[in-house]
């Protein structure tokens, strides 16, 4: 592996470590579903955003789905891999190549789309859809609360790491 592989990994291990603290530091208990909203998305959009589609999913996805195992949560944890996965990917296929804040939150509102309609569908199937419907309303909290803090991190240049 050449030093441009090793910074990818690299960059994908801090997305993975960062994501699953984020989404472990703050949790608020959903009661319809056992569930629960959490600041992780920030991390999971700009992850996508910085790392790309294919790292972006991967970092996002399993740092999501360990949270989920930590937290007791593993029902869930196929479908978060796969949902946060998606979400950093759709981020990062629009947000990739343009340096405006503009396309970074488009790209972030995209992949809000992508965790609000994954997680409906699969709580429909898993718990029925009117406590999937409960859900939506912290689920839609959660990831523009997401978006919100990733488009400050971004601006502020807080996130620099992943830019080296």
């Amino acid at each position: 592996m050449g030093s441009e592989g090793i910074k990818k990994t690299t960059k994908t291990a801090l997305l993975t470590a960062l994501t699953f603290a984020a989404t472990m530091l703050i949790r608020v208990p959903v009661p319809a579903t056992g569930g629960y909203v959490h600041p992780g998305d920030a991390l999971v959009f700009l992850g996508g955003a910085f790392v790309g589609p294919l790292f972006g999913f991967l970092g996002a996805g399993i740092g999501s789905a360990l949270a989920d195992v930590a937290g007791g949560y593993m029902v869930y944890v196929p479908a978060t891999f796969v949902i946060k996965g998606l979400a950093a990917m759709v981020t990062a296929l629009i947000a990739r190549r343009h340096e405006k804040t503009g396309w970074f939150i488009l790209g972030s509102l995209a992949g809000a789309a992508v965790i609000l309609l994954g997680y409906f569908g699969f709580e429909s199937v898993l718990y029925g859809m009117p406590a999937a419907l409960v859900a939506v309303f912290p689920n839609i909290v959660q990831v523009l609360f997401g978006v919100l803090v990733a488009a400050i991190l971004r601006t502020q240049g807080v996130v620099k790491m992943f830019e080296r």
